[in-house]
């Protein structure tokens, strides 16, 4: 049975941190819906109402193009182990690139990854828990460093090319405003 909460609970924070993978899901009301699998020791929890992810370059930009326009986001985590259980925290999501002022502040919370390309700050408007009785049991097995290795060997300069090449809109051609000035 799903049941809602305000906000995060220690019980929430607490399996948040268990799981290796999560989910984010965004859309506009013209857009397609995107799915996301993250990863990588990418995710904090900065408080009962917040959480925020350090974004990695990715063939696309879709959460951030959608966040521009519309801002609804939800991220889902689900137990694959013995003991079921799906999470999901919907809210209002916002893109900090590295020209924002709230960047130096956010990026201490993470450890240094390849690729970073900017943080996605979920500000949580309600937390739901469901049974997740349905979902497989998988054993982890550890990260995959295909996206380190190849964020390294693009560098600095090569990921900028890359970001203004496949991340400047999304599929659905909305801008991302990744590499804009901020205002």
């Amino acid at each position: 049975m799903a049941r809602f909460y305000p906000a995060l609970e220690d019980r929430h924070r607490a399996f948040i941190a268990a799981q290796h993978v999560f989910f984010t899901a965004s859309g506009t009301a013209d857009s397609r819906l995107n799915l996301s699998p993250k990863g990588m020791d990418s995710l904090r929890v900065l408080s009962d109402t917040r959480v925020a992810w350090l974004d990695l370059t990715g063939s696309g930009n879709e959460t951030a193009a959608h966040l521009r326009h519309d801002g609804r986001l939800t991220l889902m985590w689900c137990s694959f182990d013995t003991d079921p259980l799906i999470l999901r925290l919907y809210g209002r999501g916002r893109t900090v690139r590295r020209q924002d002022a709230a960047w130096a502040e956010l990026r201490g919370h993470f450890p240094q990854l390849p690729g970073e390309r900017q943080i996605i700050v979920l500000d949580v408007e309600s937390v739901q828990t469901s049974c997740g009785y349905g979902v497989p049991r998988y054993t982890y097995a550890g990260e995959r460093d295909t996206l380190a290795r190849w964020a390294e060997k693009k560098g600095a300069a090569g990921l900028v090319d890359y970001w203004r090449e496949k991340n400047q809109v999304s599929i659905d051609g909305l801008p991302s405003g990744l590499l804009e000035d901020t205002k």
